[in-house]
């Protein structure tokens, strides 16, 4: 269990911070301007992560304090999310933000046992993006019982994205990881009649969706030129839809390789970063710390959500599933590590400067 989390959490923040230069610019222009995605290319030669891989270790830290009690998990988490949003992040997504802001007006959080058709008046908003999805690869790698896995991800999900395709998405990434985090190799077919009986009827289009991503991998078909056949030639949306099947599709035709998987799903452009730190996720819950790369580890400087400090929030997570899942009593005040708001506000306004230097390089050629 180690194994996996560590290397899911750390996997999603290699991802993230590879990906994070490559974002909103289609493949072509990404070249171009930065070439290929084999090194950190953000800040001097180092990487910095985004919001994927903040919320990916929220996530890990509520779980940590709520043991398996899924109402605890909402309200820790969305107690973090509301603090998130004041720490100025960059790049949020609007349902994202829109939530948060919702959330200190007092809206309700979604329970467990509502339905998508009741969520109206609670702080989510009716988005179908992907941020859902780009946090739920480490329920897969933490998460043993399958039931208290699919209702932490409905309750992540519902917090801020009520329409059920977000969901689907999410479901799918974190199943996904909870089979990377299995010995032996991967029934691609058979993990995908899973994704079918969990979604339902409801969900037969990103079932298709899938289906295509699976026979497209099966076949080696690559993953960029499987985004071309679902019409992201430009780059990958941030949309449920576009996001997970690729993902999948990168995760399927590279199981076990770390720096092909990630490399591969940054070079189809557009949400780099986002769909980077979920293969990033799903691969390294399978290959653990030892399978990603060192250089790429090495070259990971953030603050105050430094490298170690992640690593040391998935040993905590660990040590708190394990004695979940061996039936030993576990109290919902586990030590888990915190970040400071004022470090990361500080943190957030440099962050920022480096987005707003990117963003003014890219006004110049080549186009």
């Amino acid at each position: 269990m180690k194994h996996a989390i560590v290397g899911c959490l750390l996997g999603t923040a290699v991802g993230d911070a590879l990906g994070l230069p490559y974002e909103g610019l289609s493949p072509n222009r990404a070249h171009g301007l930065l070439g290929p995605p084999d090194r950190y290319r953000f800040c001097f030669g180092r990487g910095m992560i985004s919001d994927d891989t903040e919320h990916t270790c929220m996530v890990a830290q509520s779980l940590i304090e709520s043991g398996n009690d899924v109402n605890e998990f909402t309200r820790r988490f969305a107690r973090r999310l509301r603090w998130w949003i004041l720490a100025f992040p960059a790049g949020v997504g609007k349902a994202t933000a829109l939530s948060g802001f919702r959330l200190w007006l007092g809206a309700k959080l979604p329970t467990p046992s509502a339905t998508h058709g009741s969520l109206t008046d609670t702080c989510g908003v009716f988005s179908a993006g992907n941020g859902p999805a780009m946090r739920a690869t480490i329920f897969g790698a933490a998460i043993g019982d399958r039931e208290v896995l699919l209702a932490m991800v409905r309750a992540s999900t519902r917090l801020t994205h009520t329409d059920p395709k977000a969901e689907f998405g999410a479901v799918t990434v974190a199943l996904a990881a909870r089979e990377s985090r299995k010995s032996g190799p991967i029934n691609a077919n058979l993990w995908l009649q899973t994704i079918v009986d969990t979604i339902g009827e409801q969900g037969v289009e990103f079932s298709e969706l899938l289906s295509q991503a699976v026979q497209s991998a099966t076949s080696g078909e690559p993953t960029q030129r499987f985004a071309e056949s679902l019409g992201l030639g430009n780059g990958v949306t941030g949309y449920t839809y576009h996001t997970v099947p690729v993902a999948i599709h990168a995760w399927l035709s590279n199981p076990k390789d770390f720096r092909r998987a990630v490399t591969t799903t940054i070079r189809c452009g557009g949400d780099a970063d986002t769909t980077a730190a979920i293969v990033g996720g799903i691969v390294g819950a399978g290959v653990g710390r030892e399978g990603l790369p060192k250089d790429w580890l090495d070259g990971l400087r953030d603050w105050p959500r430094s490298l170690r400090w992640i690593e040391n929030l998935g040993i905590q997570l660990a040590s708190s599933r394990s004695a979940i899942e061996s039936n030993e009593c576990q109290s919902t005040q586990s030590t888990v590590s915190r970040v400071n708001l004022i470090a990361v506000i500080i943190r957030n306004l440099v962050f920022l400067f480096v987005v707003l230097f990117h963003g003014f390089r890219r006004l110049a050629p080549p186009y």
